[in-house]
């Protein structure tokens, strides 16, 4: 079966381009979603995944409308592909894994975007060793032992909000919360 997605932004913006090329090309059910495409939890993608099985072909107007970065695009298409389903963008050819030289390119991708992975992960780490040569060490600073017990001393009192702690002796909201829950003060 031909499943299609469409996605707009807004609740403002129209489906119907989108919806009329997906019938063009033979979509027989059509998931309609209004929605940032940076979250990658929608509701009606989700539906389509959970529908989609072997055999299938997802079809989006262009792969902006399915996600927004390389890494979530690889990822759903993986996901895809491993219910046994194909994945077709009418507005980018090369997004065709129904063709052989659309699973090529797909692979050419996948594998320059795990090469870049790789170079950041490589960078990091270099980073941090030098870093560590040099004496500095990575993390957020820790806060004086002083000024935590201070700020630990007037939520004792009770007479003082977290906020009023927070802003006096210059410890951080998360911070307060996290050493008084570990105290069992919270």
């Amino acid at each position: 079966m031909k499943y299609g997605y469409a996605r707009v932004s807004t609740k403002d913006q129209n489906l119907d381009r989108q919806i009329h090329a997906l019938k063009q090309a033979g979509a027989e059910i059509i998931f309609e979603e209004k929605m940032t495409g940076t979250k990658k939890d929608r509701p009606e993608l989700n539906r389509l995944m959970e529908t989609i099985g072997e055999g299938d072909t997802v079809i989006f107007a262009e792969l902006t409308r399915l996600s927004r970065s390389t890494k979530d695009l690889l990822a759903l298409v993986e996901e895809i592909s491993n219910k046994g389903a194909e994945v077709k963008s009418l507005k980018e050819s090369w997004l065709d894994t129904t063709t052989s030289s659309g699973k090529l390119m797909l692979t050419i991708f996948a594998g320059l975007s795990q090469f870049e992975r790789d170079l950041l992960s490589e960078r990091t780490k270099d980073g941090l060793e030098s870093a560590k040569r040099d004496g500095r060490v990575g993390g957020r600073p820790k806060q004086n032992g002083g000024t935590m017990q201070h700020a630990i001393e007037l939520f004792k009192e009770g007479e003082k909000t977290i906020a009023e702690i927070c802003r006096n002796t210059g410890v951080s909201r998360p911070t307060l919360y996290r050493r008084l829950k570990e105290l069992g003060l919270k």
